[in-house]
């Protein structure tokens, strides 16, 4: 009997193996169907993802608001210059945004803060600014079949859904759905672009908005906020108060802000040390070991506003404590280099002399005084030089010496004016004017009639960098360094009297006659005060730095990013942050520069400096530090160039353009003088 039962067991044993061996054999094939299914579904992915690209469809997260042209159409043609209206942080302002205020749920403040994280571009701002844009975001209901978002109006708000669903079509054609906790319109944050999509409700649903306006005020407000707070520490040190405030400007310009974690140590007993540390926000222990102990022992804590190492600003660089920080700790950091430099005021030194002596070397043949008294009559028209946005550009010369050919641009005030462009325009030529830079297109005077400018300025007639990049596909690493150098002579101009480019691109540098390259006059030229930032969204999209994307505030250190980008497309002729939409250049640029590939026409000398040029903290970028533009100048890439021989204009160009100056026999368009006066004040707009 027992032997039975045992017999029945082993057999039912087998049955089960049997069984499991079955069910092994039948996962397996489906597992094979899986992957053959999951190979089926990628294939078809990439099938969709080609599609979108082809008909600009947004990202899943409905962020992307795309743009119809792809990269190479992109760079067929020339970039435009994005511009957001003037923006001032002004009583009035502040007290709208601060009545928007709106109260919102714990839910609710989860879910849009989890909707801007799914944002590849606004997931990007800080933890503190990402509150306080969400506490002031106000509530709106949308009808069934109602349209939130129509395609092609100028958008300038975003928006987060709460509850409902909301369609994304583009020409009639579906997209995808808005589910909640979406977000879609962020573009609209930054600058004034077209919908290339719309947004029409499924059902009533209900939507969070924030308007431009609103988030620029927040995040204007939040960066003067941290930069009051750093002066406020820089004067509160009883050894820096007897130091003007444009030194500690400088200072606060040049300090970085450094974060520690809990049990970090900032600076370590015995160790050597240059750096000296202010905390900003949080607390840290002072920590000494004595010799003959083997315990550590607390002898401070330090907080907001204390400060550590300041020894080492005078020589003494012997760590006598640990430092270690408890809980999350910021530091203002400053290095004793650039503590000297700032109170020996040599900071902002470019080999300025050299250049200053060399500037009258420039200067035309012409007698200057045939131009001081000239009117517009006195110009006569060869033919047309292109057209812009807000009017066309002419070649001229001067009747009593046709030998003197310029440039006479002529703007439509009206269309300025419509475009809220009046500022920038008015700041352009201000700041031309004053410039006497042989790396700088010369603007020498304007005239002005009841509707339009005509501003003269100096003829390259050699082309633009973009032309010529467009001709051969991409330069050689002697022609970039040459063309560099000369970017590079003109930002140090720039710089040295405070002027910020904000648009340095292969389309904005001309050449002369002798093959020399020369910036031209942009409407992003601003003066921003050493220590201080503007808020303008300004630039071309390709080139812009972080910090003017996220609105953390721009200073001088944006040209640098810009220049490195310009060195990159030169060497490649492709960008290093590009896509096939606008907010997926923006993203590419937040992401940084160590997540682009170098393709291999960059050597590794060009690589390292595009790298340091392109670094995302502003601080800490080549040509922002002690040494400014001489650490540009010193690199290893320059090594050999003669940047005496640029200046001296010894130097043979790369390209020695052929400009055949055109026959007095062509000439036969005259200006009419009517109603035309000299314009010296360029606030009488």
């Amino acid at each position: 009997m027992i032997m039975g039962t045992l017999r029945d067991l082993q057999f039912a044993l087998q049955l089960k193996i049997e069984e499991l061996r079955q069910r092994d054999t039948l996962i397996d094939e489906l597992e094979l169907e899986l992957d053959t299914k999951d190979e089926l579904i990628r294939r078809l992915q990439e099938e969709l993802d080609r599609y979108r690209t082809t008909v600009s469809l947004p990202g899943p997260s409905a962020a992307s608001a795309a743009n119809s042209a792809h990269i190479e159409d992109n760079q067929r043609t020339k970039r435009k210059t994005v511009i957001s209206e003037p923006f001032s942080l002004d009583p009035v302002t502040l007290a709208l945004v601060s009545q928007i205020n709106c109260d919102k749920s714990q839910e609710t403040q989860r879910l849009i803060q989890a909707a801007f994280l799914k944002s590849d571009l606004l997931k990007n701002l800080d933890e503190g600014d990402l509150r306080a844009i969400v506490a002031c975001m106000y509530r709106t209901t949308i009808n069934q079949g109602c349209y939130v978002i129509q395609e092609g109006t100028i958008g300038a708000q975003a928006y987060v859904l709460e509850e409902g669903r909301l369609d994304m079509t583009k020409d009639r054609l579906k997209l995808l759905t808005v589910e909640p906790e979406d977000m879609f319109g962020e573009l609209g944050l930054l600058y004034n672009c077209p919908h290339t999509f719309s947004v029409s409700a499924q059902m009533d649903s209900k939507l969070w908005v924030i308007d431009r306006k609103s988030y620029q005020t927040v995040l204007m407000q939040s960066g003067l906020n941290r930069l009051s707070h750093s002066v406020e520490l820089l004067n509160s040190l009883p050894f820096l108060q007897s130091l003007p405030e444009d030194v500690i400007m400088k200072m606060c310009d040049l300090m970085e802000e450094t974060h520690y974690t809990d049990g970090d140590f900032i600076i370590r007993q015995g160790a050597t040390g240059d750096t000296f540390y202010i905390i900003s926000k949080g607390q840290a222990k002072v920590i000494e070991k004595k010799p003959g102990h083997e315990e550590q022992a607390v002898v401070s804590k330090l907080s907001e506003g204390q400060w550590f190492g300041e020894k080492t600003l005078w020589g003494e660089d012997i760590r006598t404590v640990n430092v270690m920080a408890a809980g999350e700790v910021t530091c203002l950091v400053i290095d004793r280099e650039t503590f000297k430099d700032i109170l020996d005021g040599s900071v902002f030194d470019c080999h300025q002399e050299l250049q200053r002596s060399n500037e009258a070397a420039f200067e035309s043949d012409m007698d200057p005084g045939l131009l001081v008294s000239s009117t517009l009559s006195d110009f006569q028209i060869i033919c047309s030089l292109g057209v812009g946005e807000f009017g066309h550009v002419d070649l001229v010369q001067l009747k009593s010496n046709i030998k003197c050919l310029f440039a006479m641009r002529v703007l439509t005030k009206k269309l300025i004016l419509n475009d809220g462009q009046r500022e920038h325009v008015l700041r352009e030529g201000r700041i031309l004017t004053e410039a006497r830079c042989p790396f700088i297109v010369r603007l020498h005077k304007t005239f002005r009639d009841a509707e339009r400018l005509y501003i003269l300025a100096e003829a390259c007639l050699g082309g633009d960098l973009y032309s010529l990049l467009k001709e051969k596909g991409y330069l050689d690493e002697c022609s970039t360094r040459f063309y560099t150098a000369c970017v590079v002579e003109a930002l140090t101009f720039l710089h040295r009297q405070d002027v910020i480019y904000r648009d340095v691109k292969p389309e904005n540098v001309v050449l002369d006659e002798r093959g020399y390259a020369k910036l031209i006059g942009s409407r992003c030229l601003k003066k921003v005060e050493v220590g201080k930032k503007t808020w303008t969204f300004c630039g071309t999209l390709d080139y812009m730095a972080p910090e003017i994307i996220l609105n953390k505030g721009h200073s001088l250190s944006a040209d640098f990013w810009s220049l490195g980008v310009f060195v990159f497309e030169l060497l490649s002729g492709g960008l290093p942050f590009s896509g096939s939409d606008p907010m997926t250049t923006l993203t590419a640029a937040v992401r940084g520069i160590d997540h682009i590939d170098f393709p291999n026409t960059i050597s590794k000398s060009a690589s390292s400096l595009i790298k340091r040029l392109c670094r995302s903290n502003p601080s800490e970028r080549l040509g922002c530090q002690r040494n400014r533009a001489k650490d540009i100048q010193k690199h290893k890439w320059f090594e050999g160039f003669s940047w005496d021989g640029l200046c001296t204009r010894t130097l043979t160009p790369p390209v020695i353009p052929k400009v055949e100056r055109p026959l007095e026999s062509s000439t036969c368009h005259f200006y009419n003088e009517d109603s035309v006066e000299l314009c010296t004040n360029w606030e009488d707009f």
